[in-house]
């Protein structure tokens, strides 16, 4: 396994899933403004958007965390909380946070919330894929055991384990480049946005089967948020095709 932290400097160390933080945040910019700047749109909508998404996005991702996921925790070490570059983003979260982001800069320019939402489906997937590659190298939301030939030990675990941080990373790579091959199709405002939503949240729902994730009637978490956000996002796809 490769060392979690690149780099230290005295008593600070800067963490591979920062850097992969950072680097998702910074290709998802260069990508969402390239659409943008296709679409018509000022690069200062550009760079007030990514002023308001990132803030949103961070605070959203990690805030679902603490209370979704690992609220004793976290209740436990306060301080923690802040420690954002350790990992511990939840990408439901992160998506809330994103959906505000869009909320208050389609307000403010009075713009459609589609004209915005339609272009963040690649940098989103592109951002969370390299944030899947942060949680397998920090060794956390390990899959179950397993005997593949492909299977890795995580420190802190016992026996092998299916590496389902980089089965997440793969499924969003994929998406990311579904959804660039078909981002200039004359489409309804809104049908990349429900699309993406519903393709994200069937392929989530299919990878959560190898994590060894705390069951709830026999679902994880994220298993049972996926559900409503497909039937939700099937509806909305086919109600966006008739306005």
């Amino acid at each position: 396994m490769v060392d979690p932290v690149a780099f230290s400097f005295g008593s600070w160390s800067i963490r591979w899933y920062g850097i992969l933080l950072a680097l998702g945040f910074f290709l998802g910019y260069m990508i969402f403004k390239k659409f943008a700047l296709e679409k018509g749109f000022s690069e200062s909508l550009v760079d007030d958007f990514f002023i308001w998404l990132v803030p949103s996005g961070i605070v959203g991702a990690r805030l679902f965390e603490v209370l979704v996921y690992e609220p004793a925790y976290y209740f436990a070490n306060p301080l923690k909380i802040f420690y954002v570059w350790e990992g511990g983003l939840a990408s439901h979260g992160g998506m809330i946070g994103a959906f505000f982001a869009v909320y208050v800069v389609s307000k403010k320019y009075k713009m459609h919330f589609y004209d915005l939402a339609d272009l963040l489906p690649v940098p989103f997937f592109i951002g969370a894929a390299l944030g899947r590659i942060g949680n397998f190298i920090n060794g956390e939301l390990v899959g179950k055991v397993t005997s593949v030939p492909w299977a890795v030990h995580f420190q802190g675990y016992e026996g092998l384990r299916h590496p389902s941080q980089v089965y997440e990373s793969f499924k969003n790579f994929f998406l990311a480049g579904v959804f660039f091959s078909v981002k200039n199709l004359k489409l309804p405002k809104g049908s990349l946005f429900w699309a993406a939503m519903g393709s994200y949240s069937v392929l989530r729902f299919v990878v959560e089967f190898w994590k060894d994730m705390p069951l709830y009637y026999q679902l994880t978490v994220a298993q049972w948020i996926s559900l409503p956000l497909i039937i939700v996002s099937v509806m909305m796809f086919y109600k966006v095709q008739k306005i």
